[in-house]
């Protein structure tokens, strides 16, 4: 087991040097151009001289308060939507049309909406991240819950346990794989609603960093700021995919 795991992390890592050799070759030698395509070492380099300047940090502590507020509203709201459906047919059927219509809707579109109803300020942002998180988590909590053995439950209330004993012993552990896989389909969602957000209207930010690059024809620094946003889906899927592990193991081989 040891062996597969170095020869999986092997892997990975050749897989990953490779790509940012060829990356370096193409930019330096085929194209040539920053103006088009910035090498990996120009990227590092922006990203410590905005490091250096501080201008990263302001960025970076601006959409990571945007992300955390919206993701932890959304995360909350959608977890008791998700009980709500699967506790009650009438709750269901009054938000499902809810559910399907809004998921279904681009509604990174409705970001310039929310710019001009609550400004430029994090409010605009946080709601953009709402929308998108909201649903996967609700659609997935509520899937979690039915996924529960009725078969199950019914021989736990033969034996007497109550309601309480039957959620906290059964519906829950079977519901939390499908919570968490929810939550990691918010992470994405939720870092391009800032993005996009902050692209439509901001003072600071990461989307922020990205469109003035972009206006500068910057490319160093607009890679750095998609490079930043990269790494921090990376870390938060892999803490969650951790998490994972150790709250619902038997999901895992």
């Amino acid at each position: 087991m040891l062996e597969s795991l170095r020869q999986r992390n092997l892997a990975g890592t050749v897989s990953v040097v490779g790509g940012l050799l060829l990356w370096e070759f193409v930019s330096r030698v085929l194209i040539a151009n920053p103006l088009f395509l910035a090498a990996p070492t120009q990227i590092i380099y922006a990203i410590y001289h905005l490091a250096l300047t501080g201008e990263m940090g302001r960025h970076i502590a601006v959409s990571a308060v945007e992300f955390a507020v919206g993701y932890v509203i959304a995360s909350v709201i959608g977890i008791a939507f998700g009980f709500g459906m699967a506790s009650s047919v009438r709750f269901k059927q009054a938000l499902q049309p809810w559910i399907s219509g809004f998921y279904a809707t681009p509604t990174i579109a409705l970001a310039p909406l929310f710019i001009l109803w609550f400004g430029i300020g994090i409010w605009s942002k946080v709601l953009v991240v709402i929308t998108l998180v909201l649903f996967p988590v609700t659609i997935n909590t509520e899937a979690g819950l039915r996924t529960t053995s009725d078969r199950l439950i019914e021989m736990l209330r033969s034996f007497g346990a109550s309601e309480r004993q039957i959620f906290f012993k059964v519906s829950l552990p079977s519901a939390l794989p499908f919570i968490l896989a929810g939550l990691k389909l918010g992470i994405g969602r939720g870092l391009i609603g800032v993005v996009v957000a902050e692209l439509f209207g901001s003072r600071a930010g990461l989307g922020r960093l990205i469109s003035q690059s972009a206006d500068a024809f910057n490319m160093p620094e607009l890679f750095a700021g998609v490079i930043v946003l990269a790494v921090a889906g990376i870390a938060m899927t892999a803490g969650f995919s951790w998490l994972e592990k150790r709250l619902v193991p038997w999901t895992k081989d």
